[in-house]
């Protein structure tokens, strides 16, 4: 697994392809756009069969959910107008989650600004400063001024990285 990630690494940058996300390249500028707006905490909405999105709402954050089967959306869009099979709210501790599981994913981390938005949290006091002291300690968490993100060291055990910043 490693090796082989690491060697991926080397002939996507060397195509001029550099990682933006732990799994995507692209040219400097040509990034998805729409992925990201998962990646940094965004709002989406998703509006076929079987979409999911998320939207801050005056009553805070929501997730819905589409009908998947097909006929069953379209029926639905025909008598009511929509397809949404449920809507529920998000905690800003799930938002917080989502964030994280998203955001370290960006070679550019998380940034206060977009982790705020995202769940109305400070990024300098959401998680366990003595978590966030080993970790960076460790290399595999870098902090800025703006944000945090994970290091090369990091990226590659990006899952344990995340289970110990969100569950210590």
């Amino acid at each position: 697994g490693e090796p082989l990630y690491l060697m991926t690494q080397d002939i996507m940058q060397g195509a001029g392809l550099p990682a933006y996300e732990i799994s995507n390249h692209a040219r400097p500028g040509a990034e998805c756009r729409h992925n990201l707006t998962y990646w940094r905490g965004g709002e989406y909405l998703g509006i076929g069969p079987g979409a999911h999105g998320r939207l801050n709402t005056p009553s805070g954050w929501q997730a819905h959910h589409r009908i998947h089967n097909p006929a069953k959306w379209m029926e639905m869009v025909k008598t009511e107008g929509h397809g949404t099979a449920k809507q529920t709210p998000i905690s800003a501790a799930d938002r917080r989650d989502e964030a994280v599981l998203s955001g370290l994913r960006l070679q550019q981390g998380i940034s206060a600004t977009n982790f705020k938005k995202a769940c109305g949290l400070d990024l300098k006091t959401a998680f366990n400063p003595r978590t966030v002291d080993i970790l960076v300690k460790g290399g595999f968490l870098e902090l800025e001024n703006d944000g945090i993100k994970v290091t090369d060291e990091g990226r590659l055990r990006l899952d344990a990285v995340i289970e110990k910043l969100l569950n210590d």
